[in-house]
């Protein structure tokens, strides 16, 4: 902390190349979850130096990989494991990256992935610009389960994206939703 501030956290240990981040996935039914694979993210600093992967026990053969690219590796182990899977989610650490979604579209997964209010969606510009546009009708109230202080109530919209010439054929196999929930009390606030 420091002294003229004591909120303020003045040292290193947040900066990336002093962390350990883990890439973790869980699996979800109705009768409970649990985490079932997990990756250790290990940054380019760390993976370019020999001496400190050999004192922290990484192996040699470990290659620096982005998080959406080590989710990429668990997603594929559980579709080979038995493990009955349907669907992905991720936030939008992951789903900013084109990549991880093609890939699972190309092992014909469903997935939810969040990205961020910047995100490109094609023929209509950035997502945020999409659902400030639609229609009043287009939202829902909904409540997406119980928080600490009761219901999580907002207003939701779900919009078809058309086809994307990059991962569809002539005859798409599936179709494309964008999902946003937009604050009751402040209707300019969507996610």
């Amino acid at each position: 902390m420091s002294p003229s501030n004591p909120g303020r956290f003045t040292g290193t240990a947040g900066r990336t190349e002093n962390c350990q981040i883990g890439v973790f996935a869980a699996h979800a039914t109705t009768r409970g979850r649990a985490l079932v694979d997990r990756e250790l993210y290990v940054p380019k600093s760390w993976s370019e130096d020999h001496d400190r992967c050999q004192a922290a026990h990484i192996p040699d053969e470990r290659a620096f990989a982005t998080k959406p690219d080590l989710a990429k590796t668990i997603v594929l182990r559980a579709i080979a494991s038995p493990l009955p899977i349907a669907w992905v989610t991720a936030d939008s650490a992951y789903g900013q990256e084109w990549r991880l979604r093609r890939m699972l579209e190309e092992t014909g997964l469903g997935y939810v992935l969040a990205v961020p209010k910047s995100q490109q969606v094609p023929h209509f510009g950035r997502i945020d610009h999409l659902f400030s546009q639609a229609p009043g009708e287009a939202w829902e109230r909904r409540s997406c389960g119980d928080g600490a202080t009761g219901p999580r109530v907002d207003h939701w919209a779900a919009l078809q994206i058309t086809s994307i010439e990059d991962f569809d054929t002539e005859m798409p196999t599936h179709q494309r939703w964008a999902l946003a929930r937009r604050s009751i009390s402040n209707p300019e606030e969507i996610a």
